[in-house]
């Protein structure tokens, strides 16, 4: 069973609350913030980059610490961002726990990701 343990340093954005409106081709279109983007620009230079990512089923384990209570609980940016690095698609996440954390000076997610049988 392979896992892959790891830190991402950062305070992610929740993905609902990081979208704005704009405009293609005359229609309107939601896409991610700035901040959602940075995040995730950020989460894939720290991230390990398997080179055979997983493909079977998964379990997702996140302990998010925030700055401040003001945060929503939401791993939805990083897992967009671990596609491709740690897993094909996360589709094959069956199982996730998240627990939130608060840490001032030291914003950060530390990640589980673990090939269930």
């Amino acid at each position: 069973m392979r896992v892959a343990r790891f830190t991402i340093f950062g305070e992610p954005s929740s993905k609902a609350n990081s979208r704005r409106l704009v405009t293609f081709g005359g229609k309107p279109r939601f896409i991610k913030s700035q901040d959602a983007l940075d995040y995730v620009k950020i989460l894939q230079i720290q991230a390990p980059k398997l080179s055979n990512p997983m493909t079977g089923i998964l379990s997702f384990t996140a302990r998010i610490f925030y700055k401040t209570n003001r945060k929503d609980l939401d791993p939805s940016l990083i897992l967009d961002g671990l596609q491709g690095l740690i897993y094909e698609n996360d589709r094959q996440i069956r199982e996730i726990h998240l627990f939130h954390g608060i840490d001032k000076e030291n914003p950060r997610s530390e990640i589980e990701v673990k090939e269930l049988s």
